[in-house]
């Protein structure tokens, strides 16, 4: 039996095999900024961060970062997601980037879904992870819109977790991450904007 993408429930097996195979193998996006992410909280997170003890890269001066952590406590999974923003509009995500641990299916999610949306606009990237949302709550059937599933690119492969309701956390981790570091980098740029204005 084939799927929309003329490719048998085992070609799409194989391909997420593949995909998640690859995310482990060399992560995209992951970076080494934060502090030990399995012995240490949120808010050791931000005091590090505030003492300089974990490395901080050189922010655009055209963006706002936001960052978010994220934690799965089903799986133990655990990514602080940090963005930059552009501050002219329309706001684009100039740069994702994360770190942290967790199973292969969290990590390959947050490789995907950083090859997805770095570059992209905002309202692109939302809509991004509203698709992917989707996707996660097809129970395994996938997506009907062959232009969504287009969108997904490589993301579609993690149609096979929508099976797995224990899994579905992991998948979404860092699309939620995203979500939150980016909602906190365009507050951020309205403070700016709001004491510029006084």
């Amino acid at each position: 039996m084939s799927d929309d993408f003329g490719m048998s429930g085992d070609d799409l097996e194989q391909m997420y095999q593949e995909v998640i195979l690859e995310a482990a193998r060399d992560p995209h996006g992951k970076a080494h900024f934060a502090p030990d992410l399995a012995k240490e909280g949120d808010t050791a997170v931000e005091s590090s961060l505030d003492q300089g003890e974990a490395s901080v890269r050189q922010q655009h001066e055209y963006c706002e970062t936001g960052q978010s952590h994220q934690f799965n406590p089903t799986c133990g999974d655990e990514a602080t997601i940090r963005v930059e923003v552009s501050k002219d509009e329309p706001h684009r995500i100039e740069q994702l980037e994360w770190d942290g641990h967790g199973c292969s299916i969290s990590q390959a999610s947050l490789s995907v879904m950083t090859d997805l949306v770095e570059g992209k606009t905002v309202d692109e990237a939302m809509s991004l992870g509203a698709i992917f949302h989707k996707l996660m709550e097809s129970r395994g059937k996938g997506l009907a819109d062959d232009a969504e599933n287009e969108r997904l690119d490589d993301a579609v492969v993690f149609q096979g977790v929508s099976k797995y309701p224990m899994r579905i956390k992991c998948a979404l981790l860092g699309w939620e991450g995203m979500k939150d570091a980016v909602a906190k980098a365009l507050a951020s740029q309205d403070k700016t904007s709001a004491g510029e204005a006084d």
